[in-house]
């Protein structure tokens, strides 16, 4: 498989696992779940999480100039909130793998189509596996 290193002296492939996590209670069980039964030592772990853009301001429509300017400032400031948020959320999804020290990385995007992004992502960062909640469905 190209791009699959392999370990020095142990012949064991060195992995790279991405986890999709939306920030429910499912998500967090998968981080538990990926850190008790899948990873292995020498994996680079990626905490995936895509976060839908504001109806205001899309990803590729740009910002509505019908919005009042005070408007767009309370929109600016929910959505630095929510990047606030966003990101404290997946850090604490990420505090199994922080605990075992398992190499890990937190990547946060922003997308209005979150399904196909996602597909995206995961083909960008060009994992071997992908773990995943199942939204409590």
């Amino acid at each position: 498989m190209s791009g699959t290193r392999v370990s020095v002296g142990t012949g064991e492939e060195s992995r790279k696992i991405a986890i999709a996590v939306d920030l429910s209670e499912e998500s967090a069980y998968a981080v538990r779940w990926a850190v008790a039964n899948y990873i292995r030592p020498g994996d680079h772990v990626t905490i995936l999480h895509v976060r839908p853009t504001s109806v205001l301001y899309g990803a590729d429509w740009g910002a509505s100039d019908h919005i009042l300017e005070a408007d767009k400032e309370s929109q600016q400031k929910a959505e630095e909130d929510f990047d606030t948020f966003t990101a404290a959320k997946s850090t604490e999804l990420a505090k199994p793998l922080l605990e075992l020290n398992i190499p890990h990385k937190i990547h946060i995007v922003k997308d209005h189509d979150m399904k196909e992004r996602i597909c995206l992502e995961i083909e960008r960062l060009g994992v071997s596996a992908v773990v995943m909640g199942s939204r409590g469905k």
